[in-house]
């Protein structure tokens, strides 16, 4: 019963990691084939400085024109549109 339970899960796994490598391949095949698309998306910037008393002060650092590729994954080390477009605000702290 064990035995047959690991078989079955590997298999699962085995099959998602397939499934996994050829969506990536077929993105980025599509991205080359396409010409690399990029886009620009406005991010805004806020860096987090930690304060006494366990406190932080958020400061804005401004907006800008963030570089990405139209893509189903990241491509060419760029974040993809739909990721900056559904969380425009980066922040950042420093320690």
């Amino acid at each position: 019963m064990m035995r047959w339970l690991v078989h079955w899960m590997m298999r699962v796994v085995v099959i998602l990691a397939v499934a996994f490598v050829v969506l990536y391949t077929g993105d980025w095949s599509v991205y080359k084939l396409r010409g690399s698309p990029q886009g620009k998306v406005s991010v805004s910037r806020y860096v987090t400085i930690p304060l006494k008393g366990n406190r932080q002060e958020y400061d804005y650092l401004g907006t800008f024109d963030a570089p990405c590729s139209r893509s189903l994954f990241s491509q060419v080390g760029l974040a993809t549109c739909w990721q900056l477009s559904r969380s425009p605000n980066q922040g950042f702290s420093v320690d």
